[in-house]
């Protein structure tokens, strides 16, 4: 049977339809956390302690960035499919053209906001005198750039979801590969600083752009850039940002609760404690892709099978996937409590910046041993269907548990209350989705 064949989703083994189909997920996933993790440890050990600090305070205008490319990017990419189920590529065609605009108006808008008012932004994002200028120096170049990496993030979702899978993910590649290059040649060669991280990071994009236009515009591409599809049709632009509503909600609120940490960790600890943030965040991002790519795999699996009252099988495929899901984030809290110096060690040489970012690397993983579950759960409510309640189970770690620990626990902690903030959360909301799960499976997913 092939495995691009939706009715092997309700016939083949489970173990073995999870294993192909999240591999690629897993694969596209980390390089995405890798391409971070690198421009990190370059800048670490290439400009220094406080260009950590500022990279950490460039967070939240990152994940807006990511926001409002998701915005577009995911709506369209869902949207194409959709047509291309329906047999109406010149539908698929138009959404591809409207994408593509929206995404160099929507970038040219938001980068020049940002611009004018960068450095307004920055301190309310946490940066101090001794770090503005870093932050400033990285965010100018990447923010010029947002047309290139809305576009090439824009195109990469549609050609994922228009039956280019592998080639989505020889993008990612492409990307990171790049920035290997062109990062310690920007940065320790050229010595241009924090300005040749975020070159580098824009010229890879570039490069990955370059190959996502090249597909759409080649013949051999089941759906092409046509010249009177660049039409922007009112419909379209509409159901593209109903879609694409639900990520950019939950990219603005981790762009929010990234400030309240970032603020709190200025008050408490100083410059170095955000840059303890940032290697922290790196580390577990790292974990939480994995695991992300896994639910991509899950999705389609649990989604067919929902739908076709098959529920033994999706009580099989959300197991499996909870149980790797599981092993992934227990590896990581393993080594993360025993031996969280061969981390934070690829991003700093500098004492202080280790210190505090071993503790905050203990404290940030203390909890991941359910938060693989945790996010499995969240996204297995999206697969099939209940957006709702996936959304919510999103936005509890963060708005319901995480902010008022930011609040109440540094009273009491200083400095490692906002460290304690963050398990204290992801325990709390790990517990909330369990118990969401088990109410599902009582009254909505009775195996006859």
């Amino acid at each position: 049977m092939e495995t691009n064949n939706p009715h092997v989703l309700g016939e083949a083994p489970i173990g073995k339809l999870l294993w192909q189909y999240s591999i690629p997920a897993i694969i596209g996933m980390t390089l995405t956390s890798l391409y971070n993790i690198i421009d990190s440890i370059f800048i670490g050990h290439g400009v220094g302690a406080l260009a950590i600090t500022a990279l950490a305070i460039t967070f939240p205008l990152m994940n807006l960035i990511i926001a409002f490319s998701t915005l577009v990017g995911v709506g369209g990419a869902t949207l194409s499919s959709i047509r291309l189920g329906q047999k109406d590529v010149q539908g698929a065609e138009d959404i591809l053209g409207n994408v593509t605009i929206m995404c160099v108006v929507n970038a040219v808008v938001f980068g020049s906001i940002s611009l004018i008012f960068l450095d307004p932004i920055l301190y309310f994002f946490g940066a101090t005198e001794a770090t503005i200028g870093y932050a400033r120096d990285f965010m100018r170049v990447i923010l010029l750039g947002t047309p290139i990496s809305y576009v090439m993030i824009g195109l990469n979702n549609v050609m994922r979801a228009t039956g280019y899978p592998k080639k989505a993910m020889l993008s990612s590649m492409l990307t990171v590969g790049c920035n290997i290059v062109f990062a310690p040649i920007f940065i320790f060669w050229l010595g241009w600083g924090m300005h040749g991280a975020a070159l580098a990071t824009i010229l890879s994009q570039f490069i990955g752009m370059i190959w996502v236009l090249y597909h759409f515009y080649s013949k051999e591409s089941y759906i092409r850039f046509q010249k009177k599809r660049f039409r922007l049709k009112k419909k379209i632009i509409g159901n593209v940002f109903a879609i694409g509503m639900s990520p950019f909600v939950m990219n603005v609120c981790a762009c929010c609760v990234t400030i309240f940490i970032n603020n709190s960790l200025l008050n408490y600890g100083g410059d170095l404690s955000i840059g303890a943030f940032g290697i922290q965040n790196r580390i577990l991002i790292l974990f939480v892709m994995i695991v992300m790519g896994i639910t991509m795999g899950m999705q389609p699996i649990t989604g067919y099978n929902y739908g076709a009252q098959h529920y033994d099988r999706v009580k099989r495929t959300l197991k499996l996937g909870m149980i790797a899901a599981t092993l992934i984030t227990t590896f990581g809290f393993l080594i993360g409590e025993l031996v969280p110096g061969m981390f934070v060690g690829m991003f700093t040489t500098n004492d202080e910046l280790t210190a505090q970012a071993t503790v905050a690397l203990r404290f940030g993983i203390a909890a991941f041993p359910v938060v693989g579950a945790q996010i499995v759960v969240t996204q297995f409510f999206q697969s099939i269907g209940k957006a709702k309640i996936s959304i919510f189970l999103s936005l509890s770690r963060q708005l319901l548990f995480l902010l008022p620990g930011l609040a109440l626990l540094p009273l009491a902690y200083g400095l490692n209350g906002v460290w304690l903030s963050m398990p204290v959360s992801d325990f709390l909301a790990y517990a909330v989705a369990a118990l969401m799960l088990a109410h599902h499976y009582r009254t909505k997913m009775k195996v006859n």
